[in-house]
């Protein structure tokens, strides 16, 4: 008989987060099995083999997919997916769905669903199909200590405003900040974007109500994610890609272009001058012929 993964049937871990920057894509956050096994060397396993090789060898062209192995019978039918966070090159998306599929067979040997969330990635796999399906149930919760008493306006203020941003944005991967802090929001691949911005929602209200003046918060539900941090909170657990509305970020998007359309039309003046003066030449070359023949 099939299960949900979650919420009931999963047994989370919470394990300390890596504070090192250059392996937050490594990063556990969360994980967990459904209670239900299969028997080694059984139909099951062998599918539920295909499909992680599947979803291994997916990552290293796309950030998101989903497969269905199919068997001879109901029973031996597996489901899963994987979701690479937004601004992940295909290389690290891979890297990571490899590591968070490594870490399900650790974590759930026998278990006919699990799930890995890494910093960088997300891995669920289960005999009941949850396909399509929105879930925002919460999974995980993290809240930071409180800020100081004088900064606590400034800070809760600006979080709304970046959240807010977050909202009105599209798309399933979006990026935001306001003066000292910053945000991302992500939905996994499966969902519209109507059943993206309704997850979001409540993953944004209840991070804004749960962790309230918090230096930091994490809030993820089962198909849907929101995380901000101020950079006074002096966490180095949480990483975000720069916004695309931040100036210094533009501006310097803005130089890199001139540069390189400069040296392009630099090239193209070379290129040009090199033609002319072959051109030239050859011209030269005839007049000679007509003055003396």
């Amino acid at each position: 008989m099939a299960t949900s993964l979650f919420p009931l049937s999963l047994f989370l871990l919470f394990l300390p987060i890596q504070t090192t920057l250059s392996s937050s894509t490594d990063a556990f956050v969360f994980g967990g099995c459904t209670q239900q096994k299969y028997s080694p060397d059984s139909p099951y396993e062998s599918n539920l083999n295909s499909l992680l090789t599947s979803l291994v060898n997916s990552a290293t062209y796309s950030s998101y997919n989903n497969f269905t192995i199919m068997g001879s019978s109901p029973q031996d039918v597996v489901y899963g997916l994987y979701q690479c966070r937004g601004d992940l090159s295909m290389p690290d998306c891979a890297t990571c769905v490899a590591r968070a599929v490594t870490q399900t067979g650790s974590l759930c040997p026998t278990a006919c669903g699990g799930a890995v969330q890494l910093q960088g990635c997300f891995v669920k796999y289960d005999n009941a199909t949850f396909l399509g399906v929105e879930d925002k149930n919460v999974v995980m919760k993290k809240c930071g200590p409180s800020v100081e008493y004088e900064k606590e306006s400034e800070i809760v203020g600006r979080r709304d405003a970046m959240m807010a941003g977050l909202m009105a944005g599209g798309g399933l991967f979006r990026v935001g900040g306001s003066g000292e802090v910053q945000g991302l929001a992500q939905c996994v691949g499966d969902l519209s974007l109507g059943e993206c911005q309704d997850c979001l929602s409540t993953a944004i209200q209840r991070l804004k109500s749960e962790c309230g003046a918090g230096a930091y918060g994490d809030m993820y539900l089962g198909k849907c994610y929101a995380r901000f941090s101020s950079s006074s909170s002096g966490d180095n657990n949480h990483y975000y890609p720069k916004s695309h509305n931040d100036k210094s970020s533009n501006d310097g998007e803005k130089t890199f272009a001139i540069i390189i359309g400069l040296l392009a039309a630099i090239a193209l003046l070379i290129i040009f001058l090199a033609f002319l003066r072959k051109v030239v030449d050859r011209n030269g070359k005839l007049l000679n012929l007509f003055y003396f023949s």
